[in-house]
């Protein structure tokens, strides 16, 4: 199934997880998690927007936001839409990541929006993360990446 860019008009759909139950589960199987201010501000069906709250300990040298920072946004936000399309589904794993970081992001809140164009048992995605309240700005890094869905119990993909 292919799906688009959030800007082209659609119905949305209903995502199969809602954020409370996505921060849980970050919660409860990635203990380091808690160490980032997450917040999911939507979250529909093959899309999701994870903001990050500003915080000094992000800073790296030349006072900017680490590329570490971004990437782990970027990676919680792509995995926040793989779940609107999966549910609840802990074992779906991150199997590439590719980040270009376009600019120095202002020192506020980052903003991660993130959408799906293929599902199935690869997820393919796409993740632009701005700076809150800098959107005009461009976005500071463009993200693509693909997730690997667990094989279904009772399929013939779980055979050995």
């Amino acid at each position: 199934m292919d799906l688009e860019r959030p800007d082209t008009p659609r119905q949305p759909r209903p995502a199969r997880i809602q954020p409370e139950a996505f921060l849980a589960l970050l919660d409860r199987t990635i203990p380091m998690s808690r160490a980032f201010a997450l917040s999911v501000p939507l979250l529909e069906r093959g899309r999701a927007v994870v903001r990050l709250a500003w915080d000094d300990t992000m800073v790296r040298a030349g006072g900017t936001a680490s590329g570490p920072t971004l990437m782990t946004l970027a990676d919680t936000a792509l995995y926040a839409a793989v779940l609107s399309e999966l549910g609840d589904e802990p074992l779906a794993v991150t199997s590439d990541l590719h980040i270009r970081f376009l600019r120095r992001p202002k020192p506020a809140d980052l903003v991660a929006d993130a959408w799906l164009h293929k599902t199935g048992r690869l997820l393919v995605g796409t993740v632009q993360i701005h700076s809150a309240g800098d959107e005009a700005g461009g976005p500071v890094a463009h993200v693509t990446g693909t997730y690997v869905a667990p094989p279904r119990r009772g399929r013939r993909e779980d055979a050995p």
